[in-house]
């Protein structure tokens, strides 16, 4: 996960990461070969980074999700490095609110 070590990638994951982590104190981070994991009880949030975002995968249906925006996609049938059938894209800081 080399991505992370320096640049904008960077930046924004830290960002992420703190938003995640403040959610809940029983919310803990795992780093894994080519993700980070979110755990409550489960996985719920998985981060995958990559050279210009980080792909962002949500442990739930994809039915379940309010989008207006159409920010997400469904990945319930593409493989993919960690959990979730909800992919969201994260490219810069103006879009973690």
């Amino acid at each position: 996960m080399r991505q992370l070590l320096s640049g904008s990638i960077r930046e924004i994951f830290e960002a992420f990461r703190k938003e995640i982590l403040a959610l809940d104190s029983c919310v803990t981070e795992e780093f894994l070969k080519v993700y980070i994991a979110y755990k409550a009880e489960t996985n719920f949030v998985d981060i995958a980074p990559q050279a210009k975002r980080l792909r962002i995968f949500l442990n739930l249906p994809f039915a379940e999700i309010d989008d207006p925006s159409g920010l997400c996609k469904d990945v319930s049938n593409v493989g993919r490095w960690g959990n979730g059938d909800v992919e969201v894209g994260l490219a810069s800081l103006a879009e973690i609110p």
